[in-house]
């Protein structure tokens, strides 16, 4: 199914615009409403999302440069074309400053409209992209999906079956082990893979801002709220929108969430008008849901609409067949520009023996750390810090079989944030306490390292 963009056109000349709907209709690119003055476009805009707006400026009751004044305020990412027989620059000045992203006087040829109307919407998909990637909240999704295992391709193959359908899929699977690149691996073959992918972490938010990170706020909501905020939800327009630790959602926020997800209607934060959008959830745990449920720390109808599809996420110790090629992929993401390290048949003898309680995510921190550390171009066992030390070795460079079972047994006692604080050390050590070299290389800003810092209580010298 083609994602069409949504388009309000505005003009009190209505053969006209009734005569422009039929054409821009005849692509099947566009969904097409109408308005014949301003005060029923701005009655439209209350209750819609229009990717772009065809405005007239003369107009009984309300004029277009009132309407225009209303979506700089209220929609900023919604592109506006003025049309308008009337193309003084006293008037095309004040509509462009206004935000509108073209004048295009009348009479005009369809053709050249068109052209004109996909440049605005490019505009606005760029607009959205460069968003994505500027929030740590809502980042474009890598594809390196690595692994030929029968577990983990199952996990592929099922879920490209299931991403040709509109149903809400919920990932289930252990810290690391992938959940959001199998969500991005479902939006990029279903049908709306060319518009927005949006992320958010839901355990990452407080309860006070979940709501309205999703849905947004409007002028004047609380404190601070000085101007009007689309949420994520607007953002994934058409897209897919994907919540992970979807089961660290208060009871609060979760009926609110289930209505949306119901009718796709949502109101911001501190609005009366209702809104709606049109997307594909995706939906990801490292809980075990039906629990939760039976516990009442989960609503079951919000748990049952989540679920249309279940995929279950394989530990990495369930797929060690995979570790040899994601240890070969790390090896060549870390390297850079630089020849790839290689590792020594002990050291990946060991990493084999290993039974990744972080699953992936901590794979590929021990591969950086040794990385970092191994003073060669391969890398042996003494440069694998899988438990803060470095392993202590027999004469011929073997592990002895007591180590090998006492650091099994600490591993998988390991916290995620014990083997996070070990490598923020291990990396802040090899780079002699200078904290920009370290958040660098750990991929994460100068303020999110002082901050894990303070909250590891990780002492720094230099």
């Amino acid at each position: 199914m083609l994602q069409r963009d949504k388009i309000l056109i505005v003009d009190d000349e209505i053969q006209l615009i009734r005569l422009l709907k039929s054409e821009l209709e005849e692509t099947q690119r566009y969904i097409i409403d109408l308005a014949f003055d301003g005060a029923e476009a701005i009655n439209l805009l209350q209750k819609n999302i229009y990717d772009a707006i065809l405005l007239d400026i003369k107009m009984p009751r309300i004029s277009g440069i009132e309407v225009l004044k209303f979506l700089q305020e209220n929609y900023p990412n919604t592109q506006v074309i003025i049309l308008s027989r009337f193309s003084d620059v006293k008037t095309v000045v004040q509509t462009i400053k206004l935000g509108a992203y073209e004048f295009v006087g009348k009479p005009y040829e369809i053709d050249e409209l068109l052209n004109v109307l996909e440049r605005a919407l490019e505009r606005k998909r760029l607009f959205i992209k460069n968003k994505l990637m500027e929030t740590e909240l809502s980042k474009m999704t890598g594809s390196e999906i690595i692994g030929s295992s029968p577990a983990f391709q199952l996990v592929i193959d099922n879920a490209i079956k299931v991403a040709d359908s509109d149903s809400f899929i919920l990932i289930e699977g252990s810290s690391g082990t992938g959940k959001e690149l199998i969500a991005s691996l479902i939006h990029k073959n279903s049908p709306r893979k060319n518009n927005p992918f949006v992320a958010v972490n839901c355990a990452s938010i407080p309860d006070t801002l979940l709501e309205s990170e999703l849905f947004g706020y409007e002028k004047g909501a609380f404190t601070n709220a000085y101007t009007t905020k689309a949420g994520l939800v607007e953002v994934a327009n058409g897209g897919t929108l994907f919540l992970d630790e979807v089961g660290d959602i208060s009871l609060t926020i979760q009926p609110k969430l289930l209505r949306f997800l119901e009718t796709g209607n949502f109101r911001r934060v501190g609005g009366t008008n209702e809104l709606h959008v049109d997307l594909r959830v995706v939906s990801a745990t490292n809980k075990n849901l039906q629990t939760e449920t039976q516990l009442g720390r989960f609503r079951e109808d919000l748990f049952y609409r989540l679920n249309a599809f279940t995929l279950k996420m394989p530990l990495l110790r369930d797929r060690k067949d995979d570790i040899p090629l994601l240890v070969d992929f790390f090896l060549k993401k870390k390297a850079k520009a630089k020849e790839p390290k290689v590792i020594s048949p002990d050291a990946m003898e060991l990493l084999l023996s290993h039974d990744w309680p972080g699953n992936v995510r901590e794979l590929e921190h021990v591969i950086e750390g040794a990385v970092i550390l191994s003073s060669e171009n391969i890398i042996y066992q003494h440069d694998l810090r899988l438990n803060t030390k470095v392993f202590n070795l027999q004469p011929d460079g073997h592990k002895s079989t007591t180590d090998k079972n006492i650091d099994r047994e600490e591993s998988v006692l390991k916290s995620i944030e014990d083997i996070e604080k070990d490598h923020i050390k291990d990396v802040l050590k090899a780079m002699k306490g200078n904290r920009t070299k370290t958040a660098n290389i750990l991929k994460i800003s100068p303020k999110a390292l002082y901050l894990k810092i303070k909250r590891y209580g990780i002492k720094v010298t230099n």
